[in-house]
Parts: structure tokens; C-alpha cells; sequence
């Protein structure tokens, strides 16, 4: 009889491995196959993202989408004049022009974006009429602007008191040497899953705080602020732009998990790989701050950052919570 069990269980797992091939799918991803996606669900960058995945999630819990959801989402650090790294009431460049850098991805991998732009209370909004309304990719400075006026949007001071009495303390020693987790801590990126299955990312700052005017981080950058495979996986970073820029960052993490990385191991490998190239060039780790998220199309995520104090806010039908990220520095 024991026999007789065995031979039906094996009959049957093979059976399983039959169908599963017969679909293209090796017996080792079996247990893929048949895991549950976790969705919707929405990742932002530090703690204004829990305001942030609140407006994201009343459109995904209603089955909106993703790219709804990420543009609603990053607008409200973007509106909040209390907040000094994006958008209304930002940091200003050591000119004391506030300039505002802004990407955004869907599903389909249409892009827009929007850097140096100035007087605009929402570059994200802006970057997708950019991907919406012109055959273009980026527009920057000048052009951006005509842009958005004459697509409606209103011109505003974006320089608010308390930014500018900042900057002109500044001023008296022009000292550029950005603080860690606060001068360079300079966006919000937000990633999110739809009940549909698809993926989309937006990315803006006010960029960091008394850069020279021009400057442009990673932020408004597709590859390296923000990059979305809806095959793969999402992700977006934060920090010190010109680190970033360097190993495109974020369509490196999605490619690492392209090759079977889970979100946390591709942020991972792609903060240590800033670490080596810091540190072949003789530059110091405590004055760089980088932080990674990722999701992946099974709803899974992971964060990893160079120094501690980067954290991100996750929101899914458990509710919306605060996490503190893993860190190389210990």
C-alpha cells in the first residue's frame, strides 16, 4: 500500500512539472507561479511619504492606476511650503532661485520630465504633460516653463520667508558642504502597484539646497532617480543626484532584479556599488548619503541605503506605515 502511495504522489508531481513546462515554466519556479501578488501597494521616499502614499492610495484602493496614483501621491510634499526639499517652499540654489527637477514613468515605459524648471508649484504634473502633449522626453529651464504656461499652469513665488532668510544666512560663509539626511536629503520618489498588475513611478525635488544654478541631480533623470519595467519592477532613489548618475542607479536595480535579485538584495548591491567607486576616488562615505527603493511585480520590496537615517513609507491593504532602511555605515 505504501508503495501503491508513493507511486500516485510521484505520479502526480510529475504531472504538475509536465503542465508547468508546458508553459515555459521550469519546476523550480513552481512556487512562483503559484504565490500570491501583493496589490496594490505603494512605496515613497522619507517621512513625507506617509502624507504622500495617503493621496496614492485612495486611488489605488479604487482600483485606479498606478500612474494616477504616483502623481497625486508626490504632489503633496510638492504643495507643502513646510517642507524644504521639494517643490513650494524648497531650498533655493546659491542664487536664490528656487528650481524644480520632476520625472514620472507608466507601464508602458512613456516618460516625461521637467529640470530647472522655476516658478511651477507641480513639475510632476508638468513632466506629464511633457509625456502626454510632446514628442519630447525632457524640458529644461526656459522651455520648461513656456511650457507649462502655455499649458495653464500658474507662475508663482515658490521662494517662501523662511527658505530665503536660510539662504542668505548661507551666504555669509557661501560654504557648500551639504548636511547628510537634511541639505541633501532632496526628494520624494514614489513607486506603486495597481490591482491591475501594472507598475508606475514618479520622482521630484527642489534639488539640494545652494548647488550652483543649472545643477540637475537624478531626480528628473529616467535610469537614474526613477526607472519602471512592468515585466521586472520598479525603483526610485534619494540623496546625494551626482552618485546616483554615476551607475544609473535605479534601471540598475530593476536589472539586477531582472536577474533574480529580490528588491532588498538589488538595492543593496546597487549602494555598494557607489561604495566601491566613493571610495576608489578617495572621497569620504560619511559626507554621501544614497538610498534606494524597489517593488517588484509580485508586490515584494526592499530598501538599502550608505548611512543611517533614510527611511520610507510602505501603504497596502495593512495600512501605511514608516520603515527605517539597512545601512552599509554601521
Amino acid at each position: 500500500m505504501s508503495n501503491r502511495r508513493n507511486f500516485i504522489r510521484t505520479a502526480a508531481v510529475a504531472s504538475v512539472a509536465v503542465a508547468l513546462n508546458s508553459f515555459g515554466v521550469k519546476p523550480e519556479e513552481e512556487k512562483a507561479v503559484s504565490k500570491k501578488v501583493k496589490k496594490p501597494i505603494v512605496l515613497s521616499t522619507w517621512r513625507f511619504g506617509i502624507e504622500a502614499n495617503e493621496a496614492a492610495w485612495q486611488i489605488l484602493k479604487n482600483k485606479g492606476r498606478a500612474l494616477d496614483a504616483v502623481e497625486a501621491g508626490v504632489k503633496v510634499p510638492e504643495g507643502d511650503p513646510t517642507e524644504r526639499s521639494v517643490g513650494y517652499g524648497g531650498r533655493p540654489d546659491r542664487d536664490g532661485r528656487v528650481t524644480l527637477d520632476s520625472c514620472i514613468m507608466d507601464e508602458q515605459a512613456n516618460i516625461g520630465s521637467v529640470a530647472c524648471l522655476e516658478y511651477i508649484k507641480h513639475p510632476i504634473t508638468v513632466a506629464r504633460a511633457v509625456m502626454e502633449k510632446t514628442p519630447h522626453v525632457m524640458l529644461v529651464g526656459d522651455g520648461a516653463l513656456q511650457f507649462a504656461l502655455s499649458q495653464g499652469f500658474k507662475k508663482e513665488n515658490l521662494l517662501l520667508e523662511e527658505s530665503e532668510k536660510e539662504w542668505k544666512e548661507w551666504l555669509k560663509t557661501s560654504q557648500y558642504k551639504p548636511i547628510a539626511n537634511i541639505e541633501n536629503h532632496d526628494t520624494i520618489g514614489m513607486i506603486a502597484l495597481d490591482a491591475n498588475g501594472d507598475l508606475s513611478g514618479a520622482c521630484t525635488t527642489s534639488g539640494m539646497a545652494y548647488k550652483m544654478h543649472g545643477r540637475v541631480g537624478d531626480s528628473p533623470i529616467i535610469g537614474a532617480g526613477l526607472y519602471v519595467d512592468n515585466e521586472i519592477g520598479a525603483a526610485t532613489a534619494t540623496g546625494h543626484g551626482e552618485e546616483v548618475i554615476r551607475i544609473s542607479g535605479c534601471h540598475l536595480v530593476v536589472e539586477l532584479m531582472r536577474q533574480g535579485k529580490s528588491p532588498q538584495k538589488a538595492c543593496e548591491e546597487a549602494v555598494d556599488r557607489i561604495v566601491k567607486l566613493t571610495k576608489s576616488r578617495n572621497k569620504e562615505l560619511k559626507d554621501i548619503q544614497v538610498g534606494f527603493i524597489a517593488l517588484n511585480k509580485q508586490g515584494e520590496y526592499g530598501s538599502y541605503c550608505i548611512q543611517g537615517g533614510f527611511n520610507y513609507a510602505v501603504h497596502d491593504d495593512t495600512g501605511n506605515r514608516l520603515i527605517d532602511a539597512n545601512y552599509f555605515m554601521k
